[in-house]
């Protein structure tokens, strides 16, 4: 294993998932669990779940079945579960964008923790990654971890395509290029990139 996983978070984890999938609510894993089920490593330590938010009523409903304390914070992007005091977010706008079906179809059924679920796939979780950097949050050390781990899985042009409005986007990639971890594609005169399409 890459790194040590919780054992309290990976239950609740587990719990989450199965309460999700046996309700029929369509979800993907993401954060730092979906960094590790795709064989990576993570500075964070959370437990996130994508899932729309037009589900997200259910969800809290079918997970305070369960044995769930919900609640409903200010912030108007997720909601928050707990199992005892081990948090989870059930993320419905990260990086201020809707999660939608095509949202959660960009993603591969891994087994983690023994149960196969939808985990977000490492282009989309490195596109949220550089998009959730902002001036009033910007460090590039949560991100290097999850670029270097999973380099190899993750669409390198479809991310600066996604992130290109991003000067924080830009950055970490221009960082990825001068520390050998990712190249930026070769450009042509006029800046176009010539491996960018």
């Amino acid at each position: 294993m890459p790194h040590r996983v919780d054992e309290g978070l990976a239950t609740t984890l587990k719990k989450v998932a199965s309460t999700l999938k046996s309700a029929g609510i369509p979800f993907a894993l993401g954060g730092s669990f979906a960094v590790y089920a795709h064989g990576g490593h993570s500075s964070d330590h959370d437990v996130d779940f994508l899932l729309r938010e037009e589900d997200r009523d259910q969800a809290l409903a079918e997970l305070g079945k369960v044995g769930f304390r919900t609640e409903q914070p200010p912030e108007d992007w997720l909601v928050k579960v707990y199992d005892e005091d081990r948090m989870v977010d059930l993320i419905y706008r990260p990086v201020e964008t809707p999660v939608t079906l095509e949202t959660l179809a960009d993603t591969e059924q891994i087994s983690v923790e023994a149960i196969f679920m939808p985990v977000l796939s490492a282009t989309q979780l490195m596109i949220h990654k550089l998009l959730s950097y902002s001036q009033h949050y910007c460090d590039f050390a949560t991100g290097l971890p999850v670029a270097r781990s999973l380099r190899e899985q993750i669409d390198w042009p479809r991310v600066r395509r996604e992130t290109r409005k991003s000067p924080y986007a830009e950055a970490f990639l221009i960082l990825l290029d001068r520390l050998d971890v990712v190249p930026l594609p070769e450009t042509q005169p006029d800046g176009e990139a010539l491996t960018n399409h």
